[in-house]
């Protein structure tokens, strides 16, 4: 029994007619089925039905197609036994070494609008993940083994490999392919089991499964967490959208530790709350998870300076993010600074040959996404705490102005600023801001009233006056006595949710205090 099979039966088919040459070009016959089959004899291979090899038509309109002792016994025969192959050998059934199958669309399927469970319950694959699983269990060892490939992009490296080997596959490869296929089917039965935990046969449906099983790729083993005694890696939602510090390039630097990453994200997350084309460029710099300066700026530069000089102090060691390209101006700002991480969409060449002085920071370029992810996660003791993001459409026309007083032009302009920012403050969250940057910010207290008062603080040990400015708060104030200690600093405006039992008494002593008050009717806490 000399003759090799290669199966291809794939339902996204880029690259699979190169592939299929190549495998028939080494020697290998082409077995195939359904719109594969058509696709490859189109292109002028020649390949043999499965319903031919296995002497059995398909059934069920397809349903039964590969499920055949002829495909299974090709794919599952130990090589290194002798008793598999002679069992084979009576029974006429060659060897299947490369099985190339991607799966029925059916995340795709779920998500087109209208889609029906009896649409849903039709595209979930049967016969592929059989192979799969089949192929990837026998990747083999040493002796041999299948070949498994559920990704176009392993067509052409695996070509390569028997090329230079004479038609052989390592065990390396098969181990690292089988791995990747076994990941693969997970990943399937999971949307299966996400979709049909979420609803009922009545077709009721919920937001969250009831079996909840999420799946990331690993990018890389950290030195270690958020302290050295801690192990740490970074994963990548593989279907998040671009726009993510997931999907950042690293252009130059040490390697980013897991409070890197961490703080990188709270940075890039709050700059991008300023769109480029109608706020103008916009710094956002983040120290232990919280913005500690934000502003805008008519270029890079100046935005830079505006947003360090509202805490100095604190800015040392920081994040610092942009939502413009960094030009060589702000590179040289920010390159006199002790920074870890520098993040923007982009860097002009004069601005990386600047940074390039600095080996040890890290600079990131990533893509200005907006889009959030599906799911935010917490792990709590026994368990995770799963939500969807914090991405409420806010839409400025729907503030309610509830004091006697009406914001001026530019205290409405400040507070729209400000507001965003508060979002990525940890609450208790207090952000005063003048003139589109930030002046005080008051983070993470248990008391709202404390971080009120550490704001004030805080901007008057940077020699920033408080005077003038407005306030945003994440949350809603339950007394007046945080609406006091704004009046006191002298701020003349304040955003905030709403929704207090005592509103009325938060917003008597806005009037008392001749203060013009907004409410958003929205709360971002950020615990």
């Amino acid at each position: 029994m000399t003759e090799r099979y290669a199966l291809l039966s794939v339902s996204d088919k880029t690259g699979i007619v190169e592939f299929a040459r190549g495998l028939e070009r080494l020697g290998l016959r082409l077995l195939s089925t359904g719109g594969t089959a058509q696709a490859l004899r189109e292109a002028g291979l020649k390949v043999t039905d499965v319903a031919e090899h296995t002497g059995f038509p398909e059934m069920l309109d397809g349903r039964v197609k590969t499920l055949h002792p002829r495909v299974h016994g090709g794919i599952l025969a130990r090589r290194d036994d002798e008793a598999h192959l002679a069992a084979l050998a009576a029974q006429g059934i060659p060897l299947i070494d490369v099985v190339a199958v991607n799966l029925y669309p059916f995340e795709q399927t779920v998500a087109r609008p209208g889609c029906t469970l009896e649409e849903a319950i039709e595209n979930i694959d049967i016969g592929g993940p059989a192979m799969v699983r089949a192929a990837a269990k026998n990747h083999g060892n040493e002796q041999g083994g299948v070949a498994v490939l559920t990704d176009p992009a392993d067509y052409a490296p695996l070509l390569d490999e028997m090329h230079a080997n004479g038609g052989r596959v390592s065990y390396a490869t098969r181990y690292r392919l089988a791995a990747k296929a076994f990941t693969h089917t997970a990943r399937y039965d999971a949307a299966i089991s996400h979709y049909l935990t979420a609803r009922t046969p009545a077709g009721e449906t919920s937001r969250f499964p009831a079996a909840f099983q999420p799946a990331f790729d690993k990018v890389q083993d950290l030195r270690y967490g958020e302290n050295p005694h801690q192990s740490a890696a970074f994963y990548r939602d593989p279907r998040a959208a671009a726009g993510g510090i997931a999907q950042a390039q690293q252009l130059q630097g040490k390697e980013l530790s897991y409070n890197n990453i961490a703080d990188a994200d709270a940075a890039w997350e709050c700059v991008k709350s300023f769109e480029p084309a109608a706020d103008g460029p916009a710094c956002v710099i983040v120290k232990h998870a919280n913005p500690c300066g934000v502003a805008l700026g008519e270029n890079p530069l100046e935005a830079y300076l505006r947003a360090f000089a509202t805490d100095p102090t604190s800015a040392f060691g920081g994040i610092i993010a942009f939502n413009v390209p960094v030009d060589a101006a702000a590179a040289q700002a920010v390159a006199a600074q002790f920074l870890e991480v520098l993040i923007a969409p982009g860097y002009t060449a004069e601005a990386l040959k600047v940074l390039a002085a600095k080996k040890n920071v890290r600079v990131l370029r990533c893509p200005l996404g907006a889009d959030p992810a599906q799911w935010e996660y917490k792990r709590i003791g026994g368990g995770l705490l799963v939500q969807t993001p914090d991405a409420v459409s806010f839409d400025p026309d729907q503030l309610r102005v509830v004091t006697r007083r009406q914001p001026t032009p530019e205290e409405m302009r400040d507070l729209l600023f400000v507001w965003p920012v508060a979002k990525h403050v940890k609450s208790n969250a207090i952000v005063y801001g003048k003139e589109r940057r930030t002046v005080g910010i008051g983070a993470g207290q248990m008391s709202r009233v404390d971080s009120s008062r550490i704001a004030v603080i805080k901007a008057r040990n940077a020699g920033l006056e408080v005077r003038g400015s407005v306030v945003a708060s994440d949350a809603f104030f339950p007394f007046r006595d945080g609406l006091d200690v704004l009046a006191e600093a002298g701020a003349t405006a304040v955003i905030q949710p709403g929704g207090s039992v005592r509103d009325e008494e938060v917003i008597a002593a806005a009037d008392e205090h001749g203060l013009a008050m907004v409410f958003t009717g929205i709360r971002h806490f950020r615990h």
